[in-house]
């Protein structure tokens, strides 16, 4: 029987821990740099198991790890409760308790993405970095000009052509313009790596059907796509849609205690906040397109309000994305111009030929009459929604057959 190990990690060191023949020792500290491991790995035999907390490295250790062992279990930390209720916290009492729980066949596990899921992950979380450090040096300028009593621009988007223009001629002290433009000169800068990782993002999804498909819910583009398939990876690890919601962070919280009837609260916000804010603003999207999404919001909009209708909405449209790609089909109530001119717009953001005078996909998107033509099907499609969800009852207890002895 293979030996049980547990790793308490560290950016430069980790601490180790084995059980073997049913006794716990210590087995001193080893390096965390790549060739340190290897070396050690080289230590282990086929029939090992390995236990390690999440953290930052720990992926690249298990990775690492993985094809000396017969396992690898990376623990979540705000499971593994032994480790983070202990009342004596040090390196050798994790690596102590990882190594036991691991024996015990006790330790909560977290799914390691392949190295193509890892890469879309990287890239998702640089462009949020991108689009952060844009927001925030629009607002730096805003500021500005509010201290110095400028008025709000005339134009839609201060930071285009005629918004530049307007910045320009505005009286301001020299110092602070001479700030104005040093921020505008970062925002270009960000602005030509935002355009650069949009491009990579629509290389990464053009010849991904669950992307595409994912396409077609309203208020979806490839950004939401991408970071959706990106945070779930395979979605057949999930057994129902509900698992993906709570992966999200998107189920409300329940309290039941006794013979008490359950209460529900706010949200749990565990998981990954990244996505279910990606989800909440396509939700915001959704409630102002035609389509029972729009159905579904304004009826959660009229009992709770807005802001438990937008998160009650995410949560549908989480729960379709997972419909969708488990079952291999498209949303049902998509408009199929719509769909094509988001594809269109996917294949130039990624490099494609622009297509002069000659008609391609996406181009009957252009065509007014076809528009309304397809909105006014959603529209009757959103109605007819309406008229079944108010004609809703509510189901009572299962009870039994009457058939039944």
């Amino acid at each position: 029987m293979g030996r049980k190990i547990g790793m308490d990690i560290h950016r430069d060191f980790a601490q180790i821990a084995i059980v073997e023949d049913g006794l716990l020792r210590d087995a001193g500290q080893i390096g965390c740099r790549p060739e340190e491991l290897r070396a050690w790995a080289a230590t282990l035999r086929k029939d090992d198991e390995v236990a390690l907390e999440a953290t930052g490295n720990s992926e690249a250790i298990a990775l690492l790890l993985r094809p000396k062992v017969a396992r690898v279990v990376v623990s979540n930390p705000h499971k593994t409760r032994a480790i983070a209720e202990a009342k004596v916290k040090t390196d050798k009492v994790d690596a102590r308790i990882l190594a036991q729980l691991l024996a015990a066949d006790f330790l909560p596990p977290v799914w390691l993405p392949d190295e193509r899921t890892s890469r879309r992950r990287r890239l998702i979380a640089r462009r949020m970095h991108v689009v952060r450090q844009r927001t925030r040096i629009k607002n730096q300028v805003q500021s500005i000009l509010h201290r110095n009593l400028m008025p709000r621009p005339p134009v839609s988007d201060a930071f285009g052509t005629r918004g530049r223009a307007w910045l320009q001629r505005l009286p301001l002290p020299d110092d602070e313009r001479e700030a104005v433009d040093a921020l505008l000169r970062q925002l270009d800068f960000h602005g030509t790596e935002l355009a650069e990782l949009d491009r990579r993002v629509a290389v990464e999804a053009l010849d991904d059907p669950d992307i595409r498909r994912l396409m077609t819910i309203p208020g979806v583009d490839v950004n939401v796509a991408l970071s959706v398939t990106a945070a779930v990876g395979d979605f057949a690890r999930f057994r129902s849609a509900d698992k993906l919601v709570a992966y999200f962070g998107l189920n409300p919280r329940v309290r039941q205690s006794g013979g008490l009837p359950a209460a529900t609260g706010r949200i749990t916000k565990t998981g990954r906040s990244q996505v279910r804010g990606m989800l909440v603003e396509a939700a915001w999207v959704a409630s102002r397109s035609p389509g029972p999404l729009r159905a579904f919001y304004q009826r959660i909009k009229a009992r709770r309000g807005i802001q438990v209708a937008i998160v009650a909405t995410a949560r549908k449209m989480t729960t379709l994305c997972w419909h969708l790609v488990t079952k291999g089909e498209d949303y049902a109530f998509a408009r199929p111009s719509l769909v094509a001119f988001k594809r269109r717009k996917l294949q130039l953001q990624a490099g494609a030929e622009r297509r002069v005078a000659r008609r391609g996909l996406g181009y009957e998107y252009n065509d007014k009459a076809l528009r309304r033509h397809e909105r006014e099907i959603v529209e009757q499609q959103e109605r007819a929604y309406a008229v079944m969800t108010a004609h809703w009852q509510p189901r009572g207890p299962a009870t039994a057959s009457k058939n039944s002895t």
